[in-house]
């Protein structure tokens, strides 16, 4: 009998969970902290969550559920992570999951062994290690979990006497009271926590190596990316983009107003910054907008313009490193957080290993993550096949190809998809697999 290990029960692994459990496929699941919900639990004892106390998803609800398991219509369009937490354990609890979960355990070795996988794993307790051995094992570890530091770093900075944290760290505004906060960087995590810290700092800078697109979760009183299941979303990339960059301008005006730069690319490339609040904070003076830091000293910051500002915490929101510790060093060939895995999920070279929510979506991963375990579900029982390894690494090299051509170059954007069409792209993906497994069969019959 075929059984499937599970790495990770946050938001992705539970729902590999509850397909394979839906099609009748043995597993195990591994989870390292004492529940599940992984990024979205706050204080997660797994030691992993990057969530601090205000955060809120930014997807809306309708977006972001699982198909199977729509959320109450009694959530907020945009849930905090509490209301998100207990998405996931009504989910685990509808379809009864749980019991197949072995928490407080961690997955330390994943070695290939001839046709299968020999997973080590040890609780984190008792410390007792247990192997077993799985014909496929899916790894939904999650990509938000190992801070990524700026390559270099800041020239001085080790002489800086004030505190320097990265974003993952960050839970609450109130330590950084009367203090002179510099926060680096202008994604999501940047813009909530300068807002934050903006309201009982002594003073928040903003500084950035480039300009960004600042998307509203509303537009005209609709939640922003329903604009994904509009017209607007079936048109061409570059009709789609004209068209948000005139609904952006209209409803917020012009960020240079604000006191941003003017990001020098287009709105759909790069992943969407998405805040209702920071330009608020901006035309109020709260928050003081700032270059790239280019140097340190003990307990100042020189930026790019030639600025010097007395500073007395820098908070690096510079994003997260993909890593996979359990996984020996060539398995994946993983390099410049660019893993090398065919439709964002199966390894071409290595039979029987595939990838669950390691995408970064114009859109919420959730729906993506459940998709695709539905694809690897076929995969394990034969409905479909994957086409052979030369074909996996063309389709890799032209993913690559296309997502750095119409992509701001970053780490960030390594695995983006847009997830509509990613959607799409998978529904294809099983059918032509289907049709390759129906020919495998014919021509073993021949």
């Amino acid at each position: 009998m075929q059984k499937v290990c599970v790495i990770g029960a946050g938001s992705s692994g539970i729902t590999a969970c509850q397909v394979l459990a839906e099609r009748g496929i043995a597993y195990d699941c591994f989870e390292l902290g004492s529940d599940v919900g992984g990024n979205w639990r706050y204080l997660n004892d797994n030691g992993q969550s990057s969530a601090y106390r205000s955060l809120h998803i930014n997807t809306s609800r309708q977006i972001m559920q699982y198909a199977s398991f729509p959320m109450s219509d009694a959530y907020p369009v945009y849930p905090g992570h509490a209301h998100i937490a207990r998405y996931f354990d009504a989910f685990v609890e509808h379809f009864g999951l749980r019991p197949s979960i072995r928490f407080r355990t961690e997955v330390t070795e994943v070695v290939q062994d001839g046709d299968g996988w020999v997973v080590t794993s040890r609780h984190r307790d008792t410390h007792e290690e247990e192997r077993g051995v799985y014909d496929a094992v899916l790894v939904a570890n999650g990509h938000h979990w190992k801070p990524r530091w700026p390559r270099p770093g800041i020239p001085g900075s080790s002489d800086f006497v004030g505190a320097q944290l990265h974003s993952h760290d960050y839970r609450t505004p109130e330590p950084l009271a009367d203090r002179r906060v510099l926060v680096v960087g202008i994604g999501n995590s940047a813009c909530d926590i300068a807002v934050e810290t903006s309201r009982v700092s002594r003073r928040t800078y903003l500084a950035m190596r480039r300009g960004a697109h600042i998307v509203p979760k509303h537009l005209f009183g609709v939640p922003t990316d329903h604009l994904t299941h509009s017209w607007l979303a079936r048109a061409p990339l570059a009709v789609q983009d004209r068209g948000l960059h005139l609904l952006l301008r209209l409803s917020r005006g012009r960020l240079a107003d604000y006191g941003l730069p003017t990001p020098a690319h287009r709105v759909l490339a790069a992943h969407p910054t998405i805040s209702d609040d920071l330009l608020s904070r901006l035309a109020h003076g709260d928050i003081t907008v700032k270059p790239a830091p280019n140097k340190a000293d003990e307990g100042h910051v020189f930026f790019e313009d030639g600025s010097v500002e007395e500073i007395d915490t820098i908070i690096y929101c510079t994003g997260y490193d993909i890593s996979f510790p359990f996984l020996a060093d060539g398995v994946l060939g993983l390099r410049d957080n660019n893993p090398a895995l065919y439709r964002r999920v199966a390894a071409p070279d290595r039979p029987g290993l595939y990838f669950i929510g390691l995408v970064q979506p114009l859109g919420a991963i959730m729906p993506l993550a459940e998709a695709q375990s539905h694809w690897v579900a076929d995969l394990l029982q034969g409905h479909c096949t994957l086409p052979d390894r030369e074909h996996m690494h063309a389709e890799i090299h032209t993913y690559r190809t296309r997502t750095a051509r119409r992509y701001v170059a970053s780490t960030r954007h390594t695995i983006q998809v847009d997830a509509q069409a990613y959607l799409r792209e998978l529904r294809r993906e099983r059918r032509r697999g289907a049709v390759r497994g129906r020919g495998a069969v014919r021509g073993g019959l021949r």
